[in-house]
């Protein structure tokens, strides 16, 4: 039976951790990347137990571990007052995996450790794929091409694999945008708080967090309102204007004040979604993480279910003969659909741990290693059953 070679197209999080799973699956696996090179762009990122549990399987968690924050609990406060509204505790034994806090740039790199550099293609712009029912061309901005059994496109919210296999359409952008930061702890007079702080206004939020383990750095994300023009397509480095930043959030608490006075420059960053998709895959062509399923950071879920989808890929294409790929595809897409479709509602409606007490453990317990593909994944009130042995 021959192994399909599999072609990815986009070397983010949910690129590079496909890749390391579909290797670990036994297949044969090609990057394709537009960027010349990977850079280290100032933002944090959190990873909750559930990917964590798919980080663990591909080998990475101890490099994690031994550079990145483990906050205390999941920490939501009134923005002004700093009233609890709700708190979390995380412990590791909770969902059977840490909740770790870092730079971007740490987890791309660990995920980069574990596939091989030959496999890697930089510098390639995707400009078009070709499926006639066989193999799959994609065509290059360089003049090159290359030839897969079945390719992933894991280029993210301005996907150019699914504008050429479902069509082109626009983001939503609902009027928001975040202004984002790591800089050097010691520039505050003192600590902030030892929990993943979310502090909620009543039309704008901010997230803080230390991203490593010795509390030298810190990073914290915004949501504000602005006018919907401004949206820039590239907008990870758009510079912003730190009074800015300083006098959206003057009324809110000391600590977070602090903060943002200790601030030396910020991003500026549309929040850009884009409407649940009809389907995920055309043919031999498939969709994951911000390519099919774009949100709002407000979970922190939009890495996260792109490293869950990765998982779930590899096992639906594990053993696979290439006549079988179109089927996988489908399984992959039945089952993670409806869990992807719930977090983009959610996200959307940024409603998340802002109180109450509903059970958290549909999302932080999900194990996309060992749950059931034959049935949709978890989604609130949902109880995850494990695959049959």
């Amino acid at each position: 039976m021959a192994t399909p070679k599999i072609a990815i197209v986009g070397a983010g999080m949910g690129g590079m951790a496909a890749a390391g799973t579909l290797q670990q699956a036994g297949i044969d696996v090609q990057v394709y990347e537009q960027a010349h090179q990977f850079g280290r762009i100032g933002a944090g990122i959190q990873m909750l137990p559930n990917s964590m549990k798919v980080l663990r399987g591909i080998g990475v968690e101890d490099t994690l571990r031994a550079h990145a924050f483990a906050p205390y609990s999941h920490l939501n406060r009134v923005g002004d007052t700093g009233e609890v509204k709700r708190e979390l505790p995380m412990p590791e034994d909770l969902y059977g995996a840490p909740f770790l806090c870092m730079h971007r740039a740490d987890l791309h790199e660990a995920l980069t450790s574990i596939v091989p550099s030959d496999i890697i293609h930089l510098n390639k712009k995707l400009v078009g794929l070709e499926q006639n029912g066989g193999p799959v061309t994609l065509s290059f901005a360089d003049g090159t091409t290359a030839k897969a059994d079945a390719v992933i496109g894991a280029d993210g919210v301005h996907s150019i694999v699914r504008d050429i296999i479902i069509g082109p359409d626009k983001p939503i952008h609902r009027g928001r945008i975040a202004y984002r930061s790591v800089f050097k702890s010691n520039l505050m007079p003192k600590e902030i708080s030892i929990s993943r702080t979310k502090w909620w206004g009543e039309d704008r939020h901010i997230v803080i967090y230390y991203t490593t383990k010795d509390r030298s750095d810190l990073y914290f994300v915004t949501s504000v309102p602005e006018p919907a023009d401004w949206v820039t397509k590239e907008s990870w480095s758009a510079k912003g204007d730190v009074k800015e930043l300083r006098a959206a959030y003057a009324g809110f608490h000391p600590e977070v004040r602090m903060v943002l006075d200790a601030c030396p420059d910020c991003h500026k960053w549309a929040i850009l979604e884009r409407e649940p998709l009809p389907n995920w895959s055309q043919g031999r062509v498939v969709l994951i993480g911000d390519a099919c399923h774009p949100m709002t950071p407000y979970m922190a879920q939009g890495a996260a279910t792109s490293i869950e989808d990765a998982a779930v890929l590899a096992r639906c294409l594990k053993d696979v003969s290439i006549d079988g790929i179109e089927k996988a595809f489908k399984r992959f897409e039945a089952h993670r659909k409806p869990r992807t479709s719930k977090i983009q509602q959610i996200s959307s409606a940024n409603t998340w741990m802002s109180g109450g007490n509903d059970d958290p453990s549909w999302l932080y317990g999900y194990d996309a290693w060992n749950i059931s593909l034959d049935e949709p994944a978890p989604t609130p009130g949902a109880t995850q059953k494990p695959a049959a042995a």
